[in-house]
């Protein structure tokens, strides 16, 4: 039979290769720190006057089935993973006050990827047809895509990348509440049956 394959990838910033292994899975528990920046640029150096920040969040999605149990799946919730990688995130500060805000703001980032990956997995449920084929799912990526970029652009631009400490709490709480509204998309759920019409 013939195998199909997906890998998709949604970044933040430049996403370099880098070992699964060391990936980090997003969970309620996972809180980003400082030494998970593991670029070897990543440094705090008073002798600079700008910042920077680069954090690996992404969407990663992988599919590994035949036709025919592409063709008979519907939940693809597992295949879904927010992921933050550390060997390509970096953070860049003349300061440990401004490197937290960073890393805030990579937490924010972080949380935001694993929202959308949610919005994504519900895209997927709701889009799939017992016959659908694969190509259905590359409009829903790029939609998916473009509406995580723009969100975390404009929280980037208005918290100032999390300098702004009372702008970046704004944007973060909105994400938290908005992910119990997909409590059925997280990648071990099962979403909700549809009830038939009478």
């Amino acid at each position: 039979m013939k195998l199909l394959s997906i890998y998709l990838f949604l970044i933040f910033g430049i996403i370099l290769n880098s070992n699964a292994q060391q990936n980090i899975e997003w969970s309620p528990d996972v809180v980003l720190e400082f030494s998970d920046f593991k670029s070897k640029r990543t440094k705090i150096d008073p002798s600079i006057d700008s910042y920077l920040i680069q954090a690996g969040s992404k969407i990663d999605f992988l599919i590994n089935m035949t036709n025919a149990e592409f063709m008979f799946t519907k939940n693809f919730n597992s295949k879904v993973t927010a992921i933050f990688s550390p060997n390509a995130s970096l953070i860049i500060a003349p300061n440990d006050e401004i490197a937290n805000s960073l890393m805030n703001f990579a937490r924010y980032q972080f949380d935001l990827t694993e929202l959308y990956s949610r919005k994504f997995r519900k895209m997927l449920y709701e889009n799939k047809g017992t016959f659908s084929n694969i190509s259905y799912i590359m409009p829903l990526y790029e939609r998916i895509q473009e509406e995580l970029v723009e969100r975390s652009g404009e929280a980037g631009d208005i918290s100032n990348l999390g300098i702004h400490a009372d702008e970046l709490e704004r944007f973060h709480l909105a994400v938290k509440l908005e992910l119990t509204d997909y409590e059925d998309y997280c990648k071990t759920c099962t979403p909700p049956k549809n009830k038939k019409k009478k």
